[in-house]
């Protein structure tokens, strides 16, 4: 690499630091973790600037890249969706962010329990629901960053607070994602603690060390759940104050085994597939890049599920329910089994 573009990606990296240090001190980001995350009485409105699309996406990303944009965002989202509700009015809420998201994406939106018919970017038709389980897109709102050559940059399962949806925009705008990975590109603009002062947030269901986790080998008798979270942070001390404190949650989480890392230290484990490693090396290798990350992995070892954005009572006490009821057996998606149970409800 010249000099030169070691020194403009240098200078560049600095100016994401100083951006990103002054976005993530910012004090209305704090009141965005912790809300009443039932279903809502009123259905979610997109702002008039999405797409009015045909939803043809390759159609979509050619329109985008010709009017010299960086790609096109596909939302997956639900009108009763509380999460969905806090990206729209808080997220793209902010001036800042809507205006830089026009400018470089052209955003479509598509209802995960729609009918409509959408083709995809490999020329495949199909309903938006089939389409946003393909994807995976679990939890509302899902967002898939497509850049201007049609290939994946970077994905969102879930809502995340300004300061780190302006993030991923940049993150995908600045073409990092060609060379490195979201987490080691978050780390570099807000670096986790050098000393965990404050610790982390004890629970009395949490295992102690060694923790050897192996489950490859002989089938563990209940399936088991490993928080990932680090010191200062204030999302992770709104789930134990929250969340973890309600009675149905823990009544939940004390039929399955837990454990909690910090995802930035040294701690050696063995994890559910029996590899010898530490939790940061684990936590890299999983591609994390929030706090606090719940991953559910199955009597075998074998991932469930995970929950790697903001969380409240409503959706986590559904996420157990889930994985203990087997609700992913037979490769039954979340979204699936959602729709099986609310209609089992009715």
């Amino acid at each position: 690499m010249k000099l030169s573009a070691i020194v403009f990606r240098s200078l560049s990296l600095l100016f994401t630091v100083i951006a990103l240090g002054r976005a993530y001190a910012a004090p209305d980001d704090f009141s965005n973790f912790s809300f009443n995350d039932e279903p809502l009485k009123e259905a979610v409105v997109p702002p008039p600037w999405f797409k009015l699309s045909f939803l043809n996406l390759r159609d979509d990303l050619h329109d985008a890249v010709t009017s010299h944009k960086t790609g096109i965002i596909v939302y997956f989202g639900q009108k009763f969706c509380p999460y969905c509700k806090k990206l729209m009015e808080v997220d793209f809420g902010r001036s800042d962010i809507a205006k830089y998201t026009q400018v470089h994406f052209d955003v479509i939106a598509i209802d995960i329990w729609g009918d409509r018919q959408v083709t995809d970017m490999g020329g495949v038709s199909s309903s938006e629901k089939a389409l946003a389980e393909r994807e995976k897109t679990d939890f509302t709102p899902s967002l898939i960053f497509y850049d201007g050559d049609g290939r994946v940059a970077l994905r969102l399962r879930g809502y995340y607070p300004p300061y780190k949806f302006r993030a991923a925009l940049e993150y995908v705008v600045d073409g990092n994602y060609k060379h490195e990975s979201f987490r080691s590109y978050l780390a570099l603009a807000n670096p986790p603690p050098k000393f965990n002062l404050h610790g982390l947030n004890d629970e009395s269901f949490f295992a102690s060390p060694p923790y050897a986790l192996d489950r490859s080998r002989l089938a563990a008798a209940r399936p088991l759940a490993v928080f990932f979270e680090q010191g200062d942070c204030y999302a992770c001390d709104v789930l134990h104050g929250g969340p973890l404190q309600e009675k149905a949650i823990r009544r939940r989480l004390q039929m399955m085994d837990t454990v909690q890392f910090d995802m930035w230290a040294d701690t050696p484990v063995i994890t559910p597939r029996g590899e010898r490693t530490t939790a940061r090396k684990w936590a890299a290798q999983l591609g994390l890049f929030y706090t606090p990350t719940i991953i559910f992995y199955d009597k075998h070892g074998n991932e469930i599920i995970r929950v790697d954005s903001v969380v409240n009572f409503y959706r986590l006490r559904g996420v157990l329910d889930y994985v203990l009821k087997g609700g992913y057996r037979n490769d039954v998606s979340y979204q699936h089994w959602r729709e099986h149970s609310m209609l089992k409800n009715k």
